[in-house]
């Protein structure tokens, strides 16, 4: 072969297919440049949103150092609440003896009173118990002593009679 029947032969076949990969690579080319944009696009987009993925992640964090600031003062609050539990408790405690202490205290004195007082009132019955029996003693006395002064006076009327009886006789005579 010679040398044009190579440069027609590189015309016929390598030309025409030179041709057609210049076209596909143009046409790659085109589709090459809408997926950068595409690309480009989708990085922009992703360039976004990590932005708002960091704001976010800073309100969060704004949110959670929040939430550590209440946590740290409701813990100081319920800390302060229990001891003011704890102290109105022990005061609580504190009355509850003192009024035990007392309450036994007024049982005692009323014990004793009581006691006093039955003592009292136990000699007064034992003295009244005894002016009764007295009284009652007295009474029979009394009842004998008017008895027999019935009897003495049925005699003296008797005797009166008697004698009225006679002083009418007398008189008759």
């Amino acid at each position: 072969m010679d040398k044009e029947g190579v440069v027609t032969a590189i015309k016929h076949f390598i030309l025409p297919e030179l041709k057609e990969i210049k076209d596909n690579q143009a046409k790659m080319s085109i589709r090459l440049d809408a997926v950068e944009k595409r690309l480009s696009d989708i990085n922009g987009h992703l360039v976004d949103q990590s932005r708002r993925i960091d704001e976010t992640n800073k309100k969060i964090d704004e949110i959670n150092n929040r939430i550590d600031e209440v946590r740290t003062e409701l813990t100081g609050r319920i800390d302060e609440t229990n001891k003011r539990i704890d102290e109105t408790n022990n005061r609580i405690d504190e009355v509850r003896t003192e009024l035990t202490g007392r309450i036994d205290e007024v049982r005692i004195e009323l014990s004793e009173r009581i006691d006093e007082v039955r003592t009292e009132l136990t000699a007064r019955i034992d003295a009244t118990n005894n002016r009764i029996d007295q009284l009652t003693f007295q009474v029979g006395k009394i009842a004998q002593e008017m008895e027999r002064i019935k009897r003495e006076e049925s005699v003296t009327s008797d005797i009166l009679t008697r004698l009225r009886t006679l002083e009418q006789k007398t008189a008759n005579l």
